[in-house]
């Protein structure tokens, strides 16, 4: 038997946000806003050994069907198959919709959407079957698409889209399908290039779908963590008792979502890309495990005109430094231009 180290996650104050800390015994601690944060706090500290971890408050967080709401203000728009998708919006300026990524909700980029405010209109909105929005099956990939349309005529297009690991994806799926688009930023669209990692077995969509059906959403979140975030196996397995293993069992039913958004295997669609005609920038976290800046940058490659840069000292949690983005964001977006 090995050794067993014990961790603490803390989260907010209502228990209820994916934000919080992770607490090693010593004392260190260390921000996350989502899984993949999570992820590698949990191995920076990782020794070469067995690892368990326990939890504070030992009870896991519970989340109702749709989700936390994150705000009484929220407005709700129809989806062309009639789904209700719900919006928020803050700032006043050019409209800029902010979409995130795998086990978040629109709470995930309330903290962009607060730097962008005062030069944009900062929109953010709950995907299909998160939140506060609804979600009818079955899910396809333009079901979605036609989300962010809905979104976007609400906002007053065109639109300027920033997009965050599979949210990005969105974002760059629907500019080469011709959405009222007027520019694109990207952070980190969870593709794997050749080279940079394995990919996930082409089958995990219709896996992770197959144990949601079962009724199996502990199994269903272990899995996507295993297979698309590469996160060992005993560290999935202490996590089960913490409060954020709620977060990600509420959410698990998205899951085949965002693996069916990124494509099987997470290549890449390059050719698909290649038709985009509205200006794209592509961002890598320069603290990021190398595989996603390398998908940042082969998009870059792919899109004509596409602008590639590394954010210094930033890495996949981003979310959580909102002000890092600002800058380039303002320039890109900038509140004068189409």
């Amino acid at each position: 038997m090995g050794d067993h180290i014990a961790f603490t996650l803390d989260l907010e104050a209502d228990g209820e946000q994916p934000a919080g800390s992770l607490r090693h015994p010593s004392g260190q601690s260390q921000r996350f806003w989502g899984w993949l944060e999570l992820i590698e706090a949990v191995q920076s500290w990782l020794p070469q050994t067995t690892v368990s971890a326990t939890a504070a408050p030992p009870s896991p967080v519970s989340l109702p069907e749709k989700g936390n709401p994150m705000n009484a203000a929220f407005q709700t728009v129809s989806s062309a198959d009639g789904t209700s998708i719900a919006v928020e919006h803050t700032g006043d300026g050019p409209p800029v919709i902010l979409i995130g990524g795998a086990f978040n909700d629109r709470s995930t980029v309330a903290g962009l959407a607060a730097v962008l405010a005062p030069e944009f209109t900062a929109v953010t909105y709950d995907r299909r079957g998160r939140g506060d929005s609804g979600d009818t099956a079955p899910y396809a990939v333009e079901r979605e698409i036609e989300d962010l349309a809905a979104v976007i005529a609400h906002a007053g297009g065109p639109a300027r889209v920033f997009g965050h690991s599979s949210g990005a994806v969105l974002a760059l799926e629907a500019a080469a399908r011709g959405l009222d688009i007027s520019k694109v930023a990207a952070y980190e669209p969870t593709y794997v290039t050749e080279g940079t990692r394995p990919p996930p077995p082409d089958d995990l969509a219709d896996r992770l779908r197959a144990l949601i059906d079962a009724g199996q959403r502990d199994e269903a979140a272990a899995l996507f963590l295993a297979e698309n975030a590469g996160m060992p196996a005993g560290v999935i397995d202490g996590m089960h008792g913490s409060p954020m293993w709620g977060w990600f069992t509420g959410l698990a039913h998205t899951l085949p979502y965002d693996v069916t958004l990124c494509g099987p295997g997470m290549r890449l669609p390059a050719d698909r890309f290649a038709a985009i005609t509205v200006p794209v920038l592509a961002i890598g976290g320069g603290a990021s495990p190398p595989w996603l800046p390398a998908a940042a940058q082969a998009v870059a490659d792919a899109v004509p005109g596409a602008r590639y840069v590394t954010l210094d000292g930033q890495d996949h949690g981003v979310l959580q430094q909102p002000g890092a983005l600002r800058p380039l964001l303002t320039s890109h977006f900038g509140p004068g231009t189409a």
